[in-house]
């Protein structure tokens, strides 16, 4: 028997691969999230009828003393899998446990949470996924070069599932940001002289003529006047330049903006 005030997911694995090493068949039955006294006693008396071995993973000190009275009054034998770690680890750091059950879990679920959140933002980088934009959590829109790439990628691997829209002159933007929560859109903007640097740079290091029109300041300055124009239709979309500003200054603007609308109820 496996007993934890958490999830037991991670004691189910450890007991799982310890009893590959033998021949034997072996039952196992998880009880998890298991908290009070009378739990406790009924599972433990269940063990005791059984016979079975009870491996416990529980963080509190308390319910990890009333499980050894217990088992000691029923005769059970037990693992305490993370009794003996937790003082080990108290006695080298020189601080007490928190003993919050469910700390790992919670852990794990905040890096897998970012990792859908960055794969989100690669497959739904420069518009490749029109149909997705509804289930994003932000949506970045602007012409090429304005950081919404960069920008996608750094807000994702804060846990945002980031999509972003190319503003391209004279094409209409995808119907499906109409669909999208305002709140949830931002638009980026850059001034025509550091746009034409970054777009110059760029032909140069894919080999391409500096003659191109998207390098061109007349071309650039159309596709600015065209993403304004986009950006005073939908009034309620915030723009942000990204002149001369670092990554992780836009994206803390992206955040503070986004985080006080949705601290308050929509109108």
């Amino acid at each position: 028997m496996i007993i934890s005030d958490a999830t037991g997911e991670t004691a189910e694995r450890m007991v799982r691969a310890a009893t590959l090493q033998f021949s034997e068949p072996v039952q196992i039955r998880l009880y998890s999230r298991v908290r009070l006294e009378s739990e406790l006693e009924q599972i433990l008396e269940k063990a005791a009828e059984t016979r079975a071995l009870v491996v416990f993973t529980v963080v509190n000190a308390e319910e990890r003393a009333l499980i050894s009275q217990i088992v000691e009054r029923y005769n059970i034998e037990t693992v305490d899998l993370i009794g003996a770690l937790i003082a080990k680890l108290a006695s080298f750091l020189g601080a007490g446990p928190a003993g919050v059950p469910g700390l790992l879990h919670s852990i794990n679920d905040d890096y897998f949470r970012r990792i859908e959140a960055v794969e989100f933002a690669v497959k739904n980088d420069d518009g490749a996924e029109p149909r997705n934009l509804p289930k994003a959590d932000l949506v970045l829109v602007g012409i090429s070069r304005t950081s919404k790439t960069p920008l996608s990628t750094y807000l994702a691997q804060r846990g945002l599932k980031v999509a972003n829209v190319p503003l391209v002159l004279g094409v209409d933007p995808p119907e499906e940001l109409s669909q999208v929560d305002d709140r949830k859109v931002f638009g980026l903007i850059v001034q025509p002289d550091m746009l034409m640097r970054i777009r110059q740079a760029r032909l140069s290091h894919l080999g391409m003529p500096h003659d191109s029109s998207y390098g061109q300041r007349t071309h650039i300055e159309n596709e600015i006047a065209y993403s304004r124009e986009i950006f005073r239709k939908h009034a309620n979309w915030p723009v942000i330049d990204v002149t001369n500003r670092a990554i992780e200054e836009t994206a803390a603007d992206i955040l503070r903006i986004y985080q006080e609308r949705f601290s308050q109820p929509q109108q």
